[in-house]
């Protein structure tokens, strides 16, 4: 049965997916909590959604730091109320090849795009388990299922939000509430201009084309989103691109990598 989301907390809202799942979800009548690193930004999210007549509160929150998402959870609360939708957007990206990426790398993409996921469902999952309601949207990344070469951090951060919400789906589903991954491939967001490692140009510029030219874009990505978030739904690939790739793998994982690894599709993906 479908929930209807009265109230809610975006992290990395200060743009991109965060900003849009904002605008959806003031959209279906929601107060929002928009949450940033970047206060400023958050702030103009929020600004935005006001002067549509919505509720909105900007907090800043870095969401590596365990003790900042509960303050966020505990500020949230105080200004909207019980929280029936928490969106563990915020991200970043590193990419290249393994003996070029440095551990500091790691540490830093492990910590936002795992940890910082991590932590908005302990802090945010118990008081809807005990409410009996509640949905937890993770947005991880079609990387988190095809594990892609020369990706290596990124695709261990969205693998593991992706193993996350499947145990917690099982979980915390009993207890009625909704866990959902998002796991889009691409559209246009900032995450290239924040990215780290060795990236060459070549693969950056591959990228921003496969962004722009995306038919869905991040107001598509949202709505989808909170959709099969209301309604209950594990996994959502909003593009067929992801799709037909993950269901390729699936039925032939060992090819599949085979071919990933090959030259020829090296080339097309620019690495």
């Amino acid at each position: 049965m479908a929930m209807q989301i009265q109230t809610a907390v975006v992290t990395g809202a200060a743009s991109g997916l965060g900003r849009a799942l904002c605008e959806e979800l003031a959209a279906r009548g929601a107060a929002v909590v928009a949450s940033d690193i970047d206060l400023d930004g958050a702030r103009a999210t929020a600004s935005a959604l006001e002067s549509r007549g919505a509720k909105a509160v900007a907090i800043q929150c870095d969401v590596a730091d365990a003790r900042a998402v509960q303050a966020l959870a505990d500020a949230s609360r105080e200004a909207i109320g019980d929280i029936d939708l928490v969106a563990n957007n915020a991200g970043v990206a590193v990419g290249g090849p393994l003996e070029d990426i440095s551990l500091e790398n790691w540490q830093w993409i492990m910590d936002i795009n795992l940890w910082g996921v991590i932590h908005g469902c302990r802090t945010f999952g118990p008081a809807m388990k005990a409410r009996g309601r509640g949905a937890i949207l993770n947005v991880a990344s079609a990387a988190g299922l095809l594990c892609a070469p020369e990706m290596s951090p990124y695709n261990v951060t969205k693998a593991g939000v992706v193993a996350l919400s499947e145990t917690l789906h099982a979980e915390l589903g009993r207890a009625g509430v909704h866990v959902s991954v998002l796991c889009p491939t691409f559209f246009q967001t900032r995450i290239l201009e924040n990215s780290r490692g060795p990236v060459d140009s070549r693969a950056r510029k591959v990228a921003q084309k496969l962004m722009s030219r995306s038919s869905i874009q991040a107001p598509d990505v949202a709505r989808i989103a909170l959709d099969a978030a209301e309604a209950n739904r594990l996994y959502v690939v909003p593009m067929q691109d992801g799709r037909t790739m993950w269901r390729l793998k699936r039925l032939g994982p060992e090819r599949f990598y085979r071919l990933l690894g090959s030259k020829m599709v090296r080339r097309m993906l620019g690495s």
